[in-house]
């Protein structure tokens, strides 16, 4: 007996299936085609701006709320807990308690322990470094709810608009980016291995930047990435290593979308490992064994080696050597800087209105942090490139490594802290405390500052 449908219900299922026939090959066939190209058609402009419109309208009708129960709305302390003075010496410092200028004699005073109780109490408080490994703070909602403090003024209205969001994200953006990156990984590590079974010629060459390339322009799509490049006259060369500041693993995304670089690092296992094998087929890129890695005359050979070959690309680093949120520049490890080539530093920042770009690798695995990053807004950043930069006559590597990351906080607008990254998950070294002590030691027997400055300096190296 032949089933009976009616008219409406025949044309329900077209529509819908056309809306799914759609919805795949947009999927499947044209995004991804349009990330190989690396063309825009101006969504990402259109976008960004109708969130910021949204995250305006939002908070709007969360104040009104709640100035209508005569609350007020909580709002993070971006600046920090405790209003600070300015960063003074430690001679300047026990001068001010002192009460005068000329009444630091060379003497232990009982109430020089009320500098050091102070400090001591700044820090349990509100330290400059623990902060710099969580999370940076917004004074407003973006509509996500890892970072709200205020659903008792969310109305219902504001309830329908977050769950369209929800929708949104998880429903089309977040299949949309996996499936962009499925697609570029898979293409990469196909075209790259072909690439590098060609002899190594010019074309070898060009075909592995194309790739390269190509691959980057795919996996930036995938995360919704809209990055603004400045000063492309300063872009990298051949001839040096490029240094950055570091708040995630897709910084080196960020930068190999505009051109291509030779990264270094540790070899990994998974499907990591295999990406990095596929890399240094066709492109010459640094890659360590775990044995390796502590050897550092092989690491500064290996590096010195491709920085004299002008046929090979600059070498991208990340001096700090972890992530950092977004909020400040960490001590710059100083062996990049001892090569005595050029460098060419460069500021990435963040906008955190979108979406977190900041890895904290002591609570998410790369995965996961990579589907928190997917399932966000977008991945909003501007790239400064600045002017190369020499190590000046007399000038050791500490120094030079200093002034680099003084010209990427001041560019990035952000805190340009002496503290070494390494703290994420060790003590503070002894020469620290020590450097302190001996820095009092002396300005109590008399000793002048210069001889203070070297102390420190000397502390630092070691």
């Amino acid at each position: 007996m032949a089933t009976f449908t009616l008219p409406a219900d025949s044309l329900i299922c077209r529509c819908l299936g056309v809306s799914i026939t759609a919805w795949l090959t947009f999927l499947f066939g044209f995004a991804p085609l349009l990330a190989v190209l690396g063309v825009s058609v101006g969504i990402s402009s259109f976008y960004t701006r109708t969130l910021l419109h949204v995250f305006e309208w939002a908070n709007l009708h969360m104040d009104l709320r709640a100035k209508e129960k005569n609350r007020q709305l909580f709002r993070h302390d971006t600046n920090g807990v405790l209003d600070k003075k300015p960063q003074l010496s430690l001679k300047q410092e026990i001068q001010e308690l002192r009460g005068c200028a000329g009444c630091l004699t060379s003497e232990f005073n009982l109430t020089d322990v009320l500098f050091f109780c102070r400090k001591a109490m700044e820090n349990v408080v509100d330290d400059d470094v623990t902060k710099r490994f969580s999370p940076q703070k917004l004074d407003s909602w973006n509509l996500l709810t890892r970072n709200n403090h205020n659903f008792c003024h969310i109305s219902l209205r504001l309830k329908v608009v977050w769950v369209l969001g929800l929708l949104l994200r998880y429903g089309v953006l977040l299949p949309l980016r996996v499936t962009l990156a499925i697609t570029g990984i898979c293409l990469f590590l196909v075209l790259s291995t072909l690439v590098g079974v060609l002899p190594n010629t010019r074309l070898r060459s060009c075909l592995s930047d194309k790739v390269h390339l190509m691959g980057c322009h795919i996996c930036v799509r995938s995360l919704s990435a809209i990055i603004t490049y400045h000063n492309r006259q300063n872009k990298p060369q051949n001839d040096g290593i490029c240094v950055a500041n570091h708040t995630t693993p897709i910084d080196g995304i960020i930068l190999a979308n505009d051109r291509c670089y030779s990264l270094v690092g540790q070899l990994h296992g998974g499907l990591l490992g295999m990406i990095q094998r596929a890399m240094v087929t066709s492109s010459p890129h640094i890659w360590f064994e775990r044995a390796e890695v502590k050897d550092r005359h092989l690491v500064a050979k290996r590096l010195i080696d491709h920085v004299a070959d002008k046929t090979k690309h600059p070498v991208l680093i990340f001096p700090e050597g972890t992530c950092i949120n977004n909020t400040s520049v960490m001590m710059f490890r100083k062996s990049s800087f001892e090569l005595g080539c050029t460098i060419y530093p460069v500021a990435i920042k963040y906008d955190p209105r979108f979406g977190d770009a900041f890895w904290n690798s002591s609570k998410f695995g790369l995965v996961r942090y990579l589907l928190r990053t997917m399932s966000s807004w977008a991945i909003v950043c501007s790239v400064w490139y600045l002017p190369p930069m020499n190590r000046k006559e007399g000038e050791d590597a500490v120094q030079f490594a200093n002034r680099v990351k003084s010209v990427i906080a001041a560019k990035g607008g952000f805190v340009d802290l002496k503290w070494d990254g390494g703290l994420k998950r060790a003590r503070v070294k002894e020469a620290f405390k020590e450097e302190q002590q001996e820095l009092y030691s002396r300005l109590v027997v008399g000793v002048s500052q210069g001889a203070d400055n070297a102390a420190s300096d000397s502390a630092k190296e070691s």
